[in-house]
Formats: structure tokens, C-alpha cells, sequence
């Protein structure tokens, strides 16, 4: 199945963590002193819809509190705003979307590939990742495998089930992520 399809078919866990997981992989390296993991409570609330107006409070203060936000951070802060207090319905689906471009958008923008960003992004949405950087085709190909392992486990699962595996997919992401990102500053710097 496509990105697309994967999140038109996902349940309310899927896309919250869906969603949390595109976020956190979009954040730039933190700064000394600062909270190295800002968005830890939204994950708390990807395990317990009950936890998720409470644990986005949270999430949203903590990343209001970083000094000197980058870019990403702004956009992230933004879609943070705009994520619905129920974790349920189509609010849901349209901000797990809109947290799947972000990602993709950042990741195509530390690629070396400048093709033209909305079509090469909607063309790896849809399964055809044909000249797309790195960057951005193991974004892709990571948010489908998220979701793919958040579809696999069953509604009798813990509350929490699979979460573990789709943070330290996340964080992998991230490690490349400010890898690119690093190397970047120092061929520009």
C-alpha cells in the first residue's frame, strides 16, 4: 500500500503515533541546556487516548520553551497547534496527513535533489519515489513502515503495543536526519 493509503486506513493509535513519530524526527539537534526530547509526552499519549489532551498541553509547552526555535521547530509548533484535543475522527487523519508532509518537505529539503518539491513528495506518497533523494525516499519508505507495524497489531493489544519499535524507528530517522542536516552546515560554513 501507498503512504496515502496507509493513512486513509489507519486507526485513531496509528495516526496519532503516525503523526508524533513524522514530528520528532523533524526536529533539529537540541541546544545545551535545553529539553533533548520535547515531544516525549505526545508519546505517552499515543498509548492512552485519554492521556492526549493532557500529554499535547504538555507537548506544545515544551517546545514553546525552546530558546531560538528554528524553522523546523516553528512548523512544528504549528502543526502542534493545530492538532485536534480528541484523538479521534477525520481531525485526527487530516493533521497525521499534514504531519506526514512536513516530514517529507524537511527531509527533500536537506536532500541534494531539487526537483520540483510538490510533485516529487505527492509522487512518493503515492509509491513512486523515482527521483528522489535519499533523504526523502527513506522518509517515505519509514512512514510506511510505521504504519504498516502499527496496522499489524491487533485491537486486543496493550494500550501501548508497538510503540517502542516505532520510537526507535523514529529516532533512527532522526539520527540521519541531523546527520544530513549537519553535514550541510559544515560544507555551507
Amino acid at each position: 500500500m501507498s503512504l496515502l493509503e496507509l493513512i486513509a486506513a489507519a486507526d485513531a493509535r496509528g495516526l496519532a503515533a503516525s503523526g508524533a513519530a513524522c514530528l520528532d524526527r523533524c526536529l533539529p539537534q537540541p541546544a545545551a541546556g535545553t529539553e533533548p526530547d520535547p515531544l516525549r509526552p505526545l508519546w505517552a499519549g499515543c498509548a492512552d487516548p485519554r492521556d492526549w489532551p493532557e500529554r499535547l498541553a504538555e507537548a506544545r509547552a515544551a517546545l514553546d520553551a525552546l530558546p531560538d526555535p528554528s524553522e523546523s521547530v516553528l512548523r512544528i509548533r504549528t502543526l502542534l497547534g493545530e492538532a485536534p484535543a480528541d484523538r479521534a475522527g477525520e481531525e485526527l487523519r487530516a493533521w497525521a496527513d499534514a504531519c506526514s508532509l512536513l516530514a517529507l518537505d524537511i527531509h527533500r529539503g536537506h536532500d541534494a535533489a531539487r526537483a520540483d518539491a510538490t510533485e516529487l513528495v505527492g509522487r512518493c506518497r503515492a509509491g513512486d519515489p523515482e527521483g528522489a533523494g535519499p533523504l526523502l525516499s527513506g522518509e517515505a519508505a519509514r512512514q510506511v513502515r510505521i504504519l504498516e507495524m502499527l496496522a499489524e497489531i491487533g485491537d486486543a493489544a496493550p494500550t501501548g503495543a508497538g510503540l517502542r519499535q516505532v520510537m526507535d524507528l523514529s529516532t533512527e530517522g532522526q539520527r540521519v536526519l541531523r546527520a544530513a542536516a549537519s553535514r550541510r552546515a559544515r560544507v555551507r560554513g
